[in-house]
């Protein structure tokens, strides 16, 4: 289990029109040296970020040719998506060339193996996944999670990881107080990983061994849920309720699969959309708490999906439970 801070989301923006300075900040801000190159007379750099506990979302926008070379081992993996531009994308492993709004990780694994970044006259958005949250995500036995291709497996896989991005900027935009809370930076967190791990070819999607599908048992099942139902308020991820049950993740998986016909982490949502509705149901609409900070204490960052998920499961909006007396 992992403790995030409930500092807001912290927001940043630079501009320049000089490109030691516009590599000095990236260099600052990824922490991984970068050059650039140009030759445009009336150069203009400008850079966005907005960064939560568990994830950053920075957008880079330039009106020259320019590349920047990427030398040192990053700590996170990055996935670039151009916008209104072409960028080409070159390292050891893979020379590729990525056109408008196109999804592509900007490695290939973990070796820290140098790679080229190119692009004219447009902007780049680049979220920043730390590898630490992807291999507790993936909670692959052993070993980190490596990615096998830069490309995702296809079309439709691309455009659900780009309406779970776009969902959760969306969010860190309109939300911010909301997006600080734990739980809600340990949901989103997880499920922007959760969304590139299924998108992208990698170590982690393998299917259940012989063994794993013995483990997928009503013991197991019965030991993972009495888990999630005593740590529902702790930020807590599929390796954590392996753990608990003392199976691989995967076999975690499958028995919930098998048994439940849903996932660990579907369950506990569940949980936790109950544990909601426990606290709209306690709570006294005269002290001006609202359905969105009770969705937030739970991890539902999004207040029209959390009202979409509490009528599918109990008849009527979050708001005629929170405001029954007064109805």
């Amino acid at each position: 289990m992992s403790t995030s801070s409930s500092a807001p989301p912290r927001h940043v923006r630079f501009e320049t029109t000089d490109y030691d300075r516009a590599a000095e900040f990236l260099t600052e801000v990824y922490g991984t040296t970068m050059r650039m190159t140009g030759r445009r007379v009336g150069y203009a750099f400008r850079f966005t970020q907005m960064t939560t506990s568990a994830f950053s979302v920075g957008t880079a926008g330039q009106t020259d040719d320019m590349s920047i070379d990427i030398v040192e081992p990053p700590a996170s993996l990055y996935l670039l998506r151009p916008r209104g531009t072409v960028v080409d994308y070159r390292s050891a492993q893979a020379d590729h060339r990525i056109g408008p709004a196109e999804l592509y990780i900007a490695s290939t694994g973990q070796d820290g193996s140098p790679y080229r970044v190119r692009w004219t006259n447009g902007v780049i958005e680049a979220t920043a996944l730390p590898f630490p949250l992807l291999d507790q995500v993936a909670a692959v036995d052993g070993e980190p999670v490596r990615f096998t291709d830069l490309r995702p497996h296809d079309e439709q896989a691309a455009r659900h990881l780009a309406a779970t991005t776009d969902h959760l900027i969306e969010a860190l935009r309109r939300y911010p107080e909301v997006m600080a809370q734990p739980l809600v930076a340990s949901t989103s967190g997880q499920m922007l990983c959760a969304a590139v791990l299924t998108a992208f070819p990698n170590t982690a999607l393998r299917e259940p061994t012989i063994e794993d599908r013995h483990d997928s048992h009503p013991r197991t099942l019965r030991r993972a849920i009495a888990f999630i139902d005593d740590n529902a308020h702790e930020e807590i991820t599929v390796a954590d309720i392996a753990a608990a049950a003392n199976v691989t993740a995967r076999a975690l998986q499958h028995a919930f699969r098998r048994h439940r016909a849903t996932t660990p982490m579907g369950y506990l949502r569940l949980v936790r959309l109950r544990q909601a509705h426990q606290d709209l149901l306690a709570a006294d609409p005269t002290t001006r708490v609202t359905v969105t900070e009770v969705a937030a204490r739970w991890g539902f960052f999004h207040p029209g999906r959390f009202a979409r998920y509490y009528r599918e499961t109990y008849g009527c909006s979050p708001y005629q439970t929170l405001l029954r007396d007064a109805l």
